[in-house]
């Protein structure tokens, strides 16, 4: 009865005014399959999510099959708790087999660098996981190969995210852009010189987009010159 309960829930924190809101913000033209929302807020899943440990993976599995945006997102908070509790590979083949099944960025974002980047973080022979992602045709699955090393960029490791970054910079799509943009932002924090030197190194390869996530950080002036391919 979990999954009744937590689909019940759902729908009675669910709000149209809300799910209105949610359809124009998650843009439908991201995906080929159909999202329907139902105006849940991630806080309130979140919160929904803590009352239902108990959750087994059949259910998480039907929920990430749902065309239900909020089931599919509940689905992965609950699978990065388990992981939480118990990292395991098997963990990690589960979400691997469903990757296909976060279809909008958001469910990416809050579930990839909690499973997959913890799980690579101390397993480097592993991480051509990250790259057969990288290669795939699927949006999601790209998304999922840099945003992953958000984890590893936690703790100083910055090669693989550079080199997936640079396999992405052809990509077309603007949510490409920015999630490696944000990534560059992340490794800057850390390591300006790093950064600066990937932007000069690639910039007339760089997206507009991913350039300008990539330096929010920096001053005005800094930024109109990096703007221009004008560096230090």
């Amino acid at each position: 009865m979990t999954l009744h309960h937590i689909t019940k829930d759902l729908q009675r924190a669910a709000s149209k005014e809300k799910a209105k809101s949610y359809a124009r913000f998650f843009h439908q033209s991201y995906t080929n399959k159909k999202d329907r929302f139902i105006g849940v807020s991630l806080p309130e899943q979140r919160q929904i999510a803590r009352r239902h440990p108990e959750v087994n993976m059949s259910d998480i599995q039907k929920l990430l099959k749902s065309d239900i945006h909020e089931y599919r997102m509940i689905g992965g908070i609950i699978l990065t708790s388990k992981f939480k509790d118990n990292p395991s590979e098997e963990l990690v083949q589960f979400y691997l087999k469903n990757t296909k099944n976060f279809y909008n960025w958001d469910l990416v974002d809050v579930t990839c660098a909690k499973i997959l980047g913890k799980f690579l973080l101390d397993k480097k022979k592993k991480r051509k996981i990250l790259y057969n992602l990288a290669k795939s045709n699927n949006l999601w699955e790209k998304r999922i190969s840099i945003v992953s090393t958000f984890e590893f960029i936690r703790h100083n490791d910055f090669g693989d995210t550079l080199k997936i970054a640079e396999i992405h910079l052809q990509d077309k799509h603007d949510l490409m852009h920015k999630a490696i943009g944000w990534m560059l932002r992340e490794v800057g924090k850390r390591n300006e010189t790093i950064l600066k030197d990937f932007i000069k190194t690639n910039y007339k390869k760089l997206p507009r987009t991913t350039l300008r996530y990539a330096i929010e950080r920096f001053s005005e002036e800094e930024r109109k010159k990096m703007l221009k391919g004008e560096f230090n």
